[in-house]
């Protein structure tokens, strides 16, 4: 039942980590269609940078530390891209050049909103199969 448990705490990190990348990019469409100005842009998207980061390396850590092996190996790739961004200080979006990387910076959050949305069915497909093998053993 512990199993079952974590694969539910994976869930909902990664439901945050989704939330998290989808803000950003409506924050980037609202300003390729003009709704919002580039100042207002770049520091909504700058604010939940670090916390995606963080969300994402503790989800990577709390797979490591459950024994999850392989989904911790297959979010290696995407930690190790947050930390070059990282201390290459490439993470936060620049307000003088948000239009010019525009399509870059949406490239890239669709490329990570792919990675979570592919992380989250492996991680659904688990916890429904560790829920139907904890019910077969109580029978």
């Amino acid at each position: 039942m512990v199993d079952v448990w974590a694969w539910l705490l994976f869930f909902f990190t990664l439901i945050a980590l989704l939330i998290i990348l989808v803000y950003q990019l409506i924050c980037l469409a609202d300003l390729e269609f003009d709704y919002i100005n580039p100042y207002d842009s770049a520091s909504k998207i700058n604010r939940v940078v670090l916390p995606e980061f963080i969300t994402q390396g503790v989800l990577c850590f709390l797979f490591l530390v459950t024994g999850h092996w392989v989904m911790s190996l297959l979010s290696v790739p995407y930690l190790y891209y947050n930390v070059r961004l990282y201390t290459r200080r490439q993470h936060l979006v620049d307000v003088t050049e948000i239009f010019n990387l525009l399509n870059w910076e949406k490239k890239q959050r669709l490329f990570k909103l792919g990675y979570v949305i592919l992380f989250l069915f492996m991680c659904l497909f688990w916890m429904i199969y560790n829920a139907l093998e904890e019910d077969d053993h109580s029978l």
